[in-house]
């Protein structure tokens, strides 16, 4: 074999292998992260070290039911106080689940979802199933009912 096509060759590995690479981590980065118990103290760190893509479980009281989100995919929104006194934007995406109709201020919630971070306690989403499979399944419970 002549030294340009060895060349060649090796360069088309090392392509191969760095491209594999970053795939397999941008993978990784969207992937979140499970947390398994009841995250209250989870939740009250990442959001004081600005983590996002947690996904946890939870429970709080309704404190304010806030207008749809219309724009793209529809959302139900609302905020949740945590015992912990941290406050949490649940988006609930209704194309995907259905909508939380009887959701009234001072309603208990439970739910399972993925935790982002802002500066204003934190964002719970995917709280629905993942048509396409590729997202774990959240859900919403509320007055008995699960919502996913």
């Amino acid at each position: 074999m002549n030294t340009k096509k060895t060349i060649i060759i090796i360069t088309v590995v090392i392509a191969a292998l760095y491209f594999g690479l970053q795939q397999k981590t941008q993978v990784q980065r969207q992937s979140p992260v499970q947390v398994s118990q009841d995250s209250g103290a989870i939740l009250q760190n990442a959001f004081e070290t600005r983590t996002s893509n947690l996904q946890v479980n939870g429970q709080g009281v309704v404190i304010k039911i806030l207008p749809d989100d219309r724009k793209g995919s529809r959302h139900q929104k609302f905020l949740v106080k945590l015992k912990s006194g941290q406050t949490l934007l649940i988006s609930h995406n209704i194309d995907l689940a259905p909508r939380i109709n009887k959701l009234q201020t001072g309603d208990n919630i439970s739910f399972y979802g993925e935790y982002e971070w802002n500066p204003k306690g934190g964002l719970i989403h995917w709280t629905h199933h993942d048509p396409a499979g590729r997202h774990i399944t959240g859900w919403i419970k509320h007055n008995g009912s699960t919502y996913q």
